[in-house]
């Protein structure tokens, strides 16, 4: 992992231990419910530190022992080459997915980001701001 892959201040891999970055990451991520689902900048905005790109590295080294299929892209595309495992978990949680046209690549769902996006019951509102409760 390169030192510009994450936010000012967060060191590449230490031996020893989980960056603290990647641990919020992944601790979010544990948070987001069954059926619903965050985007990589989502993620970002919440923790109020990184952007979509350190969030999708996070997830690319560290993701494997928590929902990483609850972390999506932005235009609800499901994860390349993961494709089939995640629809099988989407379609076993329930989450809402748009379904393919017959012109689209390999015919594979979108996920409804507008009935599936969670926003951790709350978004930032600026630095320490209070939180806002909403689904």
């Amino acid at each position: 992992m390169s030192e510009q892959s994450l936010p000012d201040g967060v060191r590449p891999e230490n031996a020893d231990a989980l960056p603290e970055y990647a641990e919020r990451v992944l601790d979010m991520t544990e948070l987001i419910p069954p059926g619903r689902v965050m985007t990589y900048g989502d993620v970002a905005e919440y923790l109020e530190e990184g952007g979509p790109r350190q969030v999708g590295r996070v997830m690319s080294l560290y993701g494997g022992g928590v929902p990483w299929w609850r972390v999506v892209r932005a235009d609800g595309v499901l994860l390349a080459g993961h494709e089939l495992e995640a629809l099988d978990r989407y379609r076993e949680e329930g989450t809402p997915l748009k379904e393919a046209s017959r012109a689209a690549a390999g015919h594979l769902p979108r996920l409804d980001l507008k009935r599936a996006r969670w926003d951790g019951d709350r978004r930032p509102q600026g630095h320490g701001g209070r939180a806002q409760g909403h689904t």
